[in-house]
């Protein structure tokens, strides 16, 4: 079991209205949640799950005024075999700082929790200028986690993604696309491999995954199948060893390196998550008309930074995005003398509106991210910008704003910089809330869960 404790003088509605509705619902709905007494003031939120206690925890959705985060690892004595037995924790949320550590047995701002139980940081404390958010859980990954049961891990994925590469160069930027949002969406933990339910959700059809929702439909499929064909070869030399997430982990930084990019390193030992919730997809992804303030707060909000953003937003170096995602550019733009974007350069507007009309035009159409060279990955995506050319509004706002601009400026004149503080951000991102021990599973086909949820 693992506890999340609380002592702020709530009653129990009061502490149900602190927790969000729609994260208080998915843990209840999986029967992994329940409220109840502990001891004199103190409520406790019980869970069979680490998941539950750790959304709430890293969301900061208890941690109010004044309340401090403290976790403690408790090794299980039985069961506990070879140093792979279960990790449990508790995380108590309290009044004072004090109070809390003298609880968990910690100095303030010390570091705790295993591996597995995803020890808290940072946590939200204070008033004003000293007051932060807990910073986003990152499990610690390794390049050698599978040297001792599955070391030719890559040597079989890259066998798969140079194929497909060879006979479908686009199925790079899909792959890469999937990562992005499989990150982004509660971690790296391959919920979106999840096949898409029937009837995608609707009224007492099965509960929707991620991929039933508007923005992951429009993933290629040629990903998916790619991340299949990588784990069927996998299986046959490892089996049940290699998770999905590390997958296509490694998949996204081979179709990188073969279109041209970096071929850095991947840290493994990711798990693969046992839910995929299609309410967790809108508020965690970027859209056509986010703004730079919409994207850096996101970032921020994964532990990323402004130069991860400009960094990372280089992967449309390659790509394609279909004309639903830059329409609103091209007609009855806003304050517009031509009716476009005049921040798009007008040669490319005027070929984007041939491909792309008002209305009524073929939805299968696609225009590159990057017109100069739309297969290779290099910075030329950058000069696109300072040239006008950006395919996307989110992507041409990075050298429109103030805050980015030098960055988009820095990265287009150093293709070598860019290389490095793009893996640096692949790297970053990879690690975001990967889930271990318990809270994950080992899928033998990565788009089905090991056991129903």
């Amino acid at each position: 079991m693992a506890y999340l404790v609380c002592s702020n003088g709530y009653d129990k509605d009061t502490l149900n209205s602190l927790i969000a509705d729609h994260l208080f619902n998915v843990c209840n709905s999986l029967g992994l949640l329940a409220l109840e007494r502990w001891a004199g003031p103190f409520w406790r939120l019980v869970t069979a799950d680490a998941w539950c206690i750790e959304e709430i925890v890293d969301r900061g959705l208890l941690a109010g005024d004044g309340c401090v985060a403290c976790a403690a690892p408790w090794k299980e004595a039985k069961g506990d075999q070879g140093g792979h037995g279960r990790s449990h924790f508790y995380l108590f949320l309290v009044l004072s700082c004090l109070v809390a550590c003298s609880i968990c047995g910690f100095a303030e701002g010390s570091e705790a929790g295993s591996n597995d139980a995803g020890g808290v940081r940072n946590a939200t404390k204070g008033k004003g200028k000293g007051k932060r958010r807990a910073a986003p859980i990152r499990h610690q990954l390794s390049l050698d986690f599978y040297s001792s049961n599955c070391p030719q891990l890559d040597r079989i994925v890259a066998s798969v993604t140079a194929q497909r590469f060879r006979e479908r160069p686009a199925t790079g930027a899909a792959v890469i696309r999937v990562f992005f949002h499989d990150c982004f969406v509660e971690g790296c933990d391959a919920s979106v491999l999840i096949a898409p339910s029937a009837g995608g959700g609707r009224a007492g059809a099965a509960p929707a995954v991620e991929r039933d929702v508007e923005e992951n439909r429009s993933l290629p499929e040629e990903a998916f199948e790619t991340i299949e064909m990588a784990k069927a070869a996998v299986e046959r030399e490892c089996p049940g060893v290699v998770t999905c997430a590390d997958i296509l982990a490694v998949a996204a930084r081979d179709f990188v390196h073969l279109a041209g990019g970096p071929n850095y390193a991947v840290k493994k030992g990711r798990k693969d998550s046992r839910v995929s919730l299609a309410a967790k997809v809108g508020p965690n992804l970027s859209r056509a008309n986010s703004t730079v303030d919409d994207l850096l707060r996101l970032f921020a909000g994964k532990g990323l930074s402004a130069v991860d953003l400009v960094a990372l937003s280089g992967a449309h170096t390659i790509g394609f995005s279909h004309c639903d995602q830059f329409v609103g550019r091209l007609y009855d733009f806003r304050g517009s003398a031509t009716g476009g974007d005049p921040s798009l350069d007008p040669r490319l507007l005027k070929a984007l509106r041939m491909s792309c009309p008002r209305a009524g035009g073929n939805g299968d159409v696609v225009a590159p991210f990057d017109v100069r060279t739309p297969f290779d990955f290099d910075h030329m995506y950058y000069g696109n910008l300072e040239a006008g050319m950006g395919l996307l509004a989110t992507d041409q706002a990075l050298y429109s704003d103030r805050r980015t601009r030098p960055l988009v400026q820095e990265l287009g004149r150093d293709k070598a910089r860019f290389f490095e503080a793009f893996a640096a951000g692949m790297d970053k991102m990879g690690s975001i809330r990967v889930k271990k021990g318990k809270t994950g599973e080992i899928r033998k086909v990565c788009s089905k869960h090991l056991s129903p949820y």
